[in-house]
């Protein structure tokens, strides 16, 4: 119900905003497919409620008479020029919040009964000004072709899959998902959902999504988990800014995907080579340097070497490390 008033607002907002003259009540009523179904009396009801809600949100609508010659029946009207905002200044993150609106906008485009109204408007000899638009459609992009994809995914609740590359590795993977929703994060866009080859919640950044986003199943195949917060997900789940560097020793040869990442690097030294790699979470290098074995040890910070020792300690079970003298 609310969803559907929203609309029905949206819509009378466009058709007075396009309007270049005053267009009377009836005439509305002809435009606004809400107001079409409902009968005589329903439809003064929510004529009146709606202009005094829009008014009560600071719309500045006017009543006035088409000709100015005759006080014919009164028409509506917004002057554009009263209802345009100044110049803002956005927050990274407010940009972010009307970027995600004006892209749903944008790749909806107008909703059908929008455009039914401008049609009819025409067709009625109302010059409509169809420019007003962007005054209420914000026009701020997000490049990434998978998002329209994603974002009608998350609507209709359809599981898909896609082709989709880490960050520390070029090799790509096929990622199946049943994607709960679309959210920003320090000027990154994700998908956040859950993955099914794993079990468990997964966000992906939508930059490096591969091709094609393919449907698995039809539309309402699952259910976002009752009080699911897609931004805390995302900011939980989301690589954080790579703020801190490691130094590290690599045996020639091992751990291909920290040098894809490493920003400098030196010559061998008694069969190590050094390298420097910046991270966001201590967590995640920790878990990826692991998992190149003896191949790489840990020189610096120190609380980045303590984790993996600790870690490694309890893989052996052992409280002596991995070997006396060597610093992982």
């Amino acid at each position: 119900m609310a969803a559907r008033k929203s609309e029905r607002l949206l819509n009378l907002l466009i058709t007075l905003l396009v309007s270049r003259s005053y267009v009377t009540k009836e005439r509305i009523r002809s435009v606004v497919e809400q107001y079409r179904d409902a009968g005589d009396e329903a439809f003064e009801k929510m004529f009146e409620r709606d202009k005094d809600e829009l008014r009560s949100l600071g719309v500045p609508i006017e009543v006035g008479h088409i000709s100015r010659a005759f006080e014919d029946e009164p028409g509506y009207r917004i002057e554009r020029s009263a209802f345009e905002l100044p110049e803002i200044d956005l927050e990274p993150d407010e940009a972010a919040v009307i970027g995600l609106a004006a892209r749903v906008w944008q790749h909806a485009g107008l909703a059908s009964a929008t455009s039914d109204a401008l049609v009819k408007l025409k067709a009625a000899g109302v010059s409509v000004d169809r420019a007003a638009l962007d005054t209420v459609a914000p026009q701020l992009t997000v490049s990434e072709p998978s998002f329209e994809s994603l974002w009608a995914a998350v609507q209709d609740r359809t599981p898909v899959t896609f082709a989709y590359r880490t960050a520390s590795s070029a090799d790509v993977t096929q990622r199946h998902l049943q994607p709960w929703g679309v959210a920003s994060s320090r000027g990154r866009w994700y998908v956040v959902g859950l993955d099914t080859d794993r079990g468990a919640p997964r966000v992906f950044r939508l930059s490096r999504v591969v091709g094609e986003v393919r449907a698995t199943d039809g539309p309402g195949s699952y259910a976002v988990p009752e009080g699911t917060d897609v931004h805390a997900l995302t900011a939980s789940l989301a690589p954080a800014p790579a703020e801190h560097v490691a130094r590290l020793r690599v045996r020639p040869g091992s751990a291909l995907g920290l040098r894809r990442q490493a920003a400098a690097s030196g010559e061998l030294v008694e069969g190590w080579e050094r390298l420097e790699v910046a991270y966001g979470r201590l967590e995640a290098i920790a878990d990826e340097i692991l998992g190149y074995g003896a191949g790489v040890v840990v020189d610096e910070p120190e609380e980045l070497r303590s984790l993996v020792l600790e870690r490694l300690r309890a893989v052996v079970g052992t409280g002596t490390g991995a070997g006396k003298g060597e610093r992982r």
